[in-house]
């Protein structure tokens, strides 16, 4: 009990010694905060855009195969569908036609894909919000394109996707199989690529290998392997980021070291006068302690409620950029809260306990020295 009213007592003059030089530790604690949460911003936008992706692809086929052409992706002959089918454990194999198309009015890319079901009549299409707001494509307004051999091709559309689905239809175009084959002259019997079913999800790599023995051109490309790939990417844009604040981040640890270890002349005063006072070195280290900690969390705490509001909130639009990629149709969506407790624990690590440390090594000479001696300086 004894005790505890001990530490008490020194946090109580600890806040009080902060806020006598309140104008030093105002500007520390607002660039340390400002490096937390620029840090935290870039992990929080991160893992929740992976998330975003990891939830997509959820429904993504478990294998896709496509031809390979001198290293390159060329259509696939539906007569592919029976060989595939033929293999043991396949459940079922389809064709899929899909492509982009670039607008060079708006300047803007459109993925264009025929759906397995309920696809739009033909002469209609069905558009995503980013479409809708680039082109200014409204329902029943006429859509412009130019076929493979320059012809004029006009498509009616007929609706336009929830914004529920925007993060996976904003750049999206549906329309009939027969129209789609008109735009990009593909002949009848061809298919973009395949998908297939699997009866075992374990089997996927061993059918994958049979499939890519069976058929030499081709390249059969399980889910896993697109997950890895999205990972892979925001993993690198993330690092890029990091790699850019990891220079404010240096040039917070140096700032923070001459803040931490150049006790002022009032501070040495101030420890002289505790040492003769009755104070032992632990009490005056606990008080740098107790100093140190204050800061260090109050700007950790505060970085991290400040990332979470402008990633969460306010859409990270500092950094949302380079993570999501280069595009005219930007996806907007709201980003769904996720939080990787491993990398909070790192970031907590690399700024809360090497500023705290740092409070201590120079006071410790000070407590240790007698204490007319600190006194005069």
């Amino acid at each position: 009990m004894a005790n505890i009213e001990k530490q008490r007592a020194i946090i109580d003059f600890t806040l009080a010694s902060l806020m006598r030089r309140k104008g030093k530790n105002a500007a520390l604690l607002v660039v340390y905060t400002l490096v937390v949460a620029a840090l935290a911003s870039v992990m929080f936008l991160t893992k929740s855009i992976r998330s975003e992706a990891a939830a997509v692809l959820v429904d993504a086929p478990e294998l896709v195969v496509q031809r390979m052409v001198a290293g390159r992706h060329e259509m696939i002959p539906l007569s592919y569908i029976e060989k595939i089918a033929s293999i043991r454990g396949v459940k079922s194999v389809r064709g899929r036609l899909w492509g982009y198309y670039y607008d060079p009015v708006f300047g803007a890319n459109y993925t264009l894909l025929v759906p397995q079901e309920s696809p739009p009549e033909e002469g209609k299409v069905a558009v995503g919000q980013g479409v809708a707001r680039s082109a200014l494509a409204e329902v029943d307004n006429i859509m412009p394109f130019r076929t493979s051999q320059g012809a004029l091709f006009t498509l009616t559309v007929a609706r336009v996707l929830p914004a529920g689905t925007e993060l996976v239809s904003s750049d999206l175009v549906l329309l009939s199989a027969a129209d789609f084959k008109t735009l990009f002259g593909i002949p009848d019997g061809m298919a973009t690529d395949l998908v297939a079913e699997v009866s075992n999800p374990s089997e996927i790599p061993t059918i994958a290998a049979k499939i890519a023995r069976l058929l030499p051109d081709t390249r059969p490309i399980a889910r896993d392997e697109i997950l890895r790939t999205y990972d892979a990417i925001f993993n690198w844009r993330s690092g890029i980021l990091l790699a850019i604040l990891s220079g404010a981040l240096l040039a917070f640890f140096i700032f923070a070291w001459d803040k931490a270890t150049g006790l002022s002349a009032e501070e040495r005063r101030e420890i002289g006068i505790l040492k003769a006072i009755g104070w032992d070195v632990g009490d005056v280290l606990m008080m740098k302690l107790w100093e140190g900690a204050a800061l260090s969390l109050t700007a950790f705490v505060t970085g991290v409620i400040l990332a979470w509001l402008h990633v969460f909130a306010g859409g990270a639009a500092l950094f949302v950029p380079v993570l999501k990629g280069w595009s005219v149709l930007y996806p907007s969506f709201r980003l769904t809260p996720s939080i990787d407790l491993m990398q909070l624990a790192v970031l907590f690590f690399l700024t809360v306990i090497p500023y705290t440390v740092a409070t201590i090594v120079p006071c410790w000479r000070a407590a240790t020295a007698a204490p007319d001696s600190v006194m005069r300086g």
